[in-house]
């Protein structure tokens, strides 16, 4: 068939049993595999090809010579016929079986993966220090913005010695908080994370969402605020799109997904919006909405803080959706549709009176914020027009709308009323990134956070009526950041665009074409890359590196024309603008490319894998984490996984597919290549990102690579994308990232006095 049609070899053939056979000795390095016979038998063991055929290594195809002494021996991964007809063309996807990640065959491939990786991380000299000072680095006090509800401000806290944030209550704004649920007392590895929150409009009751594992499903409970007591409902089947309270507090509208036979949520659905009914099971829970005229719009819902409206959006990717209202207050009440033309953005922000506020990119592509009466559509009103920056979020407070702007990619707010007059700008320590702003519209108060690359984030309060901003809680910074310095710079693409670019390193250090830098970058989805600290980037700092982020087409930091210009068919200009970013700090006399290594997440491990497969000359050493990298068949692992396509494209589509086939890292990786050391991080329970991305990557490169640079995959168990995982595995993870990119940018292993004395690390075990 045509339109992503494919043709497979049955797995009763030889091809499947030559994997099966290779499966069962993956545990043993290639070599030690070679010649082995099975259970005395005189027939040598099979080959990795069809019918049990050898298959050389990429190094003896190309120069007829085993591989180099210092070489990895990479464990045997099994080519499988499999091809794909897209419109024509005919793609091979040989890793395929890497995809069902349940079988054993998988499973005994990630073991001998990491039997590989893991002692080799292990040994590098630098990993001992790193680790202890990541453990230092974290040990430090924070808190998440509060939300506040009735008298009650709810929070996360962590003291730095826990693995996980504390869900906190205080009774006052100036009281001391106390514990509401702490997730480090639910399993000895700390893997139990607090992943959402909501109070219910009196603040008496707070659901809290568990998620165990990293994986992005949540279990949402019910705890009373006032002693504790934990209620005995329980919501399951549901990911991303938390809870909205009913005004009388009886229950919560939630977007759950069906249910499979094997008890587990079914993420290849789409969900649907229930209401729960407290103290009833989660199986009479009444269907509210669902989505019958469209095969892939996800809807969820928020209540009006008036109890009139369940505003309902329909999501389809990140660039426009659509609302429906359902009046509250007619039981009969029929879904009404608001926005339907699916032209822009809109997003719910609040209400006063009979109009509803909402955040739009409709005519404005920087954003603005309009009025709306649902029974007058033509009254539809301006409140703040759009201005010269980007409109990152709105958000309707104690009577007024507070904006959050991103200038050159930083945050700046700014308060207006509901008519539009500005009130003023809110006061900010510095060229930051600021989160927060929310609340009722009753409220007086509200909190946001600010943070840049040398300031742990700092929490504020915002007192509306005198716009004056006072310290919440002051993150008590682990170290001293004077001898460490931001700048921002900005350079021109291979297209002439001008792109901002942070550049953090010691303050004096030369420009002598010589610095250790590592280079991060996201590009995608609309999202704005704002100074954060990070103890994962201190430490880097410390050890002599370089730390550089560029503001990649892509993201957000200049609206949705830039956003646009790195999707689809623009995708390209994001990896260009990477390339023209590390040709930059070359030319510039930051590093040279001996010394200069490329890091990314998600999206951004897409990024890494592109440029990596494009200018591996480039580069020293690479770094994809839990990236997107097969681009044909992303959309297949579930119905969130294709709402990516506003961002990337479907090969379904002929145009599409021509634009994802001519980047994705899995299909342009090239034999007889000599790639930089490679180390591709992801976890067993990512279920945002699954994890055959990076498995199948893995796979192409190593049968791919011509010279002795390593490309190995370290692969976490009980975690997930990211969210939720405990300190004592961040510092693990980014140890062994930091060592690893450390050992091929030849930088020295800090001497044991460059640090102070290393703190008890917060174990497994802590609580």
């Amino acid at each position: 068939m045509n339109r992503g049609g494919h043709t497979a070899v049955p797995w009763a053939t030889a091809s499947f049993r030559a994997m099966r056979l290779a499966a069962a000795c993956t545990g043993f390095l290639l070599a030690a595999c070679a010649g082995t016979q099975l259970g005395g038998s005189p027939e040598p063991f099979p080959g990795t090809g069809p019918g049990g055929k050898p298959i050389p290594t990429a190094t003896e195809t190309a120069v007829g010579l085993p591989p180099a002494v210092n070489a990895p021996v990479y464990p045997i991964t099994a080519r499988v016929e499999v091809n794909d007809s897209y419109f024509g063309t005919k793609v091979a996807d040989p890793y395929r079986w890497l995809e069902n990640l349940d079988s054993p065959q998988v499973h005994q491939w990630v073991l001998a993966q990491n039997a590989l990786s893991q002692p080799r991380l292990a040994e590098l000299p630098q990993r001992q220090w790193i680790k202890e000072r990541l453990t230092q680095l974290w040990n430090y006090e924070r808190y998440d913005v509060p939300m506040k509800r009735g008298n009650h401000y709810f929070y996360l806290h962590n003291d730095g010695r826990h693995n996980q944030s504390v869900l906190e209550v205080a009774d006052g704004v100036d009281r001391p908080g106390r514990v509401l649920f702490d997730p480090n007392t639910a399993r000895a590895d700390a893997t139990i994370a607090v992943d959402g929150l909501s109070p219910d409009v009196r603040g008496d009751i707070v659901a809290y969402a568990v998620s165990d594992g990293g994986t992005d499903w949540q279990v949402w409970r019910f705890k009373r605020v006032a002693n504790g007591a934990d209620l005995s409902d329980t919501l399951r089947f549901t990911k991303f799109f938390g809870l909205s309270w009913a005004c009388d507090d009886s229950g919560v509208y939630y977007s759950r997904y069906p249910a499979l036979p094997n008890g587990r949520g079914d993420d290849s659905a789409r969900p649907a919006v229930y209401f729960h009914k407290l103290g009833t099971p989660q199986d009479h829970d009444r269907l509210v909405y669902e989505v019958t005229n469209h095969p892939t719009h996800i809807p969820w819902g928020r209540v009006t803080e008036d109890g009139h409206y369940l505003v309902v959006t329909l999501v389809e990717g990140y660039e426009k959706n659509g609302v429906d209202l359902i009046d509250l207050r007619s039981p009969e009440a029929k879904p009404q549709p608001l926005f339907v033309a699916w032209d822009a953005r809109y997003v719910f922000i609040g209400e006063h009176g009979r109009e509803l506020y909402f955040q739009t990119t409709r005519d404005a592509e920087l954003g603005r914020v309009i009025a709306v009466d649902p029974h007058e559509r033509r009254a539809e009103r301006t409140v703040v027009h759009q201005g010269g920056s980007t409109l990152e979020q709105a958000t309707y407070v104690g009577g007024r709308i507070i904006a959050r702007y991103i200038e050159d990619a930083h945050g700046v707010a700014r308060v207006y009323e509901t008519d539009g007059r500005p009130v003023g700008t809110v006061a900010l320590p510095g060229l930051g990134g600021i989160e927060g702003f929310e609340g009722e519209g009753k409220d007086n108060e509200t909190f946001f956070s600010y943070t840049d690359y040398l300031t742990p984030r700092k929490v504020f309060r915002l007192e509306l009526p005198a716009n004056r901003v006072s310290p919440w809680r002051d993150a008590r910074g682990p170290a001293e950041t004077a001898q460490f310095v931001t700048e921002q710079a900005f350079y021109n693409s291979k297209d002439g665009t001008r792109i901002p670019m942070y550049i953090t390193h010691r303050r004096g250090a030369p420009r002598d074409g010589n610095q250790p830098l590592l280079l991060y970058g996201y590009g995608g989805f609309d999202i704005s890359v704002t100074p954060v600290y990070r103890p994962s980037v201190e430490a880097w700092l410390e050890m002599g590196g370089t730390y550089a982020e560029a503001n990649l087409r892509g993201g957000g930091e200049y609206g949705e024309a830039w956003h646009r210009a790195g999707t689809l068919a623009n995708k390209q200009h994001v990896f260009d603008d990477f390339i023209a970013a590390a040709q930059y700090l070359i030319d510039e006399h930051y590093t040279r490319s001996a010394r200069l290594a490329i890091y990314g997440r998600s999206n951004g491990g897409l990024l890494v894998g592109a440029v990596l497969v494009q200018r591996p000359d480039l580069f020293a050493a690479a770094l994809p984490a839990v990236g997107v990298l097969d681009m044909l068949r992303y959309h297949t692992a579930s119905s969130n996984a294709r709402q990516w396509s506003s961002d990337y494209g479907l090969s379904e589509d002929p145009d599409q597919f021509r634009a994802l086939y001519a980047y994705s890292p899995v299909q342009n990786v090239k034999k007889g290549t000599c790639y930089p050391p490679t180390l591709i991080t992801t976890a067993d329970h990512d279920d945002r990102v699954v994890p055959w991305h990076s498995y199948k990557f893995a796979a192409a490169l190593q049968e791919a690579q011509i010279c002795p640079n390593p490309i190995l995959i370290r692969i976490e168990t009980r975690a997930g994308h990211g969210a939720g995982k405990p300190v004592w595995m961040q510092v693990d993870d980014f140890a062994e990232q930091w060592a690893f990119v450390a050992r091929w940018l030849k930088m020295s292993a800090p001497s044991a006095t460059a640090a102070p004395p290393p703190v008890k690390a917060a174990s497994p075990e802590a609580k």
